[in-house]
């Protein structure tokens, strides 16, 4: 079998990098060992965050960093066995935590995220449907327990004023109005009102690979750690033979130096692991925004498969065994928020957010191959950033003009 691009990772950049080549032309065949949208984007808040300019960074103050040390917090966890291997690159991820290299971050941020939702609308309306069913237009709320934290919360948000975010300062007694079943314990929140949401991130992604394959695309399993590199391209071993193409894209979230280490790159990918869970509601509770716990870290969120409680950062190896400590601090903060039920599965699902110092994506060629291609390292904005990064990635591909400069996101800015 032939074709003109390999898509490695079906995640919702894998597929949207597929479906934006598809659009201009290539004959494309998508890889994945799963289906369409089981790994990282099945497990997400299903925000749209065009808000989500400012990178998240590591602290950089004593007290702070003191308190994470600590290792009692819920916002972030740490394996002990882990940190001799991940403590170079947390090295680096609070170097990146300067005023100046925030704000290099955010530059390069704020193009992909100005159209990241236009991008995901018009793959919704062309997936139809059962896409558009899945949204929310009403945004998402961050709720504040003190009034310490939210004279905080507010400064943050007015520092996105330059990027024309669309938000509201609400009191307790505002954010009640919009969710009634929110607790008393809130004293304020900030309404991020221009960002949708989807109450089933993997569904979408399976609607958007769905396209793909209307439209005439292959969607293969496949083991992308045996991609290889011949006189003629890319080849593959695939269900019903192998595969051959020109180029080859890697877009395998946390997975992708499975494929890049081997093949002599090194970028410094790191995982921050995280959780979910579904609940019930206790009695007639509703809730019709996805609330972020500004004080613990974790979000409630409506789903169809019910409440999903998603926890912050866990640092440890990608692959090592799940570890029930974040959900078991998160969840009583959580009851305190809102009125959560029983919980509707045995064990908490555990995902793998792809991570690279500066909270920055790699996007572009890679400059050791000929056709080699890289899209991942999004970190909290995978979901949001997909579509967009699939249009960026398939302008510098095909030779377009791209919409905003990819030096930004290039593989080789981590080599000085």
């Amino acid at each position: 079998m032939r074709a003109d691009v390999i898509v490695l990772g079906a995640g919702m950049v894998g597929v949207s990098v597929a479906l934006h080549l598809q659009q201009r032309g290539r004959d494309v065949v998508l890889i994945d060992r799963r289906g369409a949208g089981e790994e990282t984007s099945y497990g997400n808040s299903g925000l749209i965050q065009s808000e989500g300019v400012i990178p998240y960074t590591f602290p950089r103050e004593f007290g702070t960093i003191l308190s994470y040390a600590l290792n009692r917090r819920s916002d972030a966890v740490y394996r002990l066995a882990a940190l001799p291997r991940i403590a170079p690159w947390l090295f680096r991820y609070w170097q990146n935590g300067t005023p100046e290299r925030i704000e290099r971050s955010a530059r390069a941020l704020a193009p992909l995220m100005a159209h990241c939702v236009e991008e995901h609308e018009a793959l919704i309306a062309a997936a139809g449907d059962t896409a558009g069913d899945l949204m929310r237009h009403n945004g998402w709320i961050r709720c504040l327990r003190t009034e310490q934290s939210l004279r905080q919360a507010i400064i943050n948000a007015r520092r996105l004023d330059q990027y024309g975010v669309d938000y509201a300062v609400l009191t307790g007694a505002q954010l009640r109005q919009l969710e009634p079943h929110v607790s008393e314990k809130i004293t304020g929140a900030i309404h991020f009102r221009s960002s949708p949401t989807c109450s089933d991130p993997g569904m979408l992604t399976k609607a958007y690979a769905d396209l793909f394959i209307r439209r005439g695309g292959r969607f293969l399993d496949g083991d992308a750690r045996r991609l290889s590199r011949d006189n003629s391209g890319w080849s593959l071993p695939c269900e019903g033979g192998p595969i051959e193409a020109r180029e080859a894209a890697v877009a395998l979230g946390p997975w992708s130096d499975d494929v890049f280490r081997p093949l002599g790159y090194d970028i410094p990918l790191a995982v921050k692991r995280g959780y979910h869970m579904h609940y019930r509601v206790v009695g007639n509770a509703a809730l019709g925004h996805p609330l972020h716990d500004g004080d613990g870290g974790y979000m409630l969120v409506p789903m169809n498969q019910g409440i999903r409680l998603t926890t912050s950062v866990e640092f440890a190896d990608r692959d090592a065994p799940s570890n029930p400590i974040q959900l078991a601090r998160d969840e009583p903060l959580a009851r305190e928020l809102f009125p959560l039920g029983k919980r509707l599965e045995p064990a908490p699902w555990l995902g793998r957010r792809p991570c690279l110092p500066d909270m920055v994506p790699v996007i572009g060629r890679g400059e050791r191959h000929q056709g080699l291609w890289f899209a991942f390292g999004h970190a909290h904005h995978g979901f949001t950033l997909g579509p967009v990064t699939g249009r960026l990635l398939a302008e510098l591909m095909t030779g377009e003009t791209p919409f905003t400069d990819p030096s930004l996101y290039a593989a080789g800015r981590f080599a000085n």
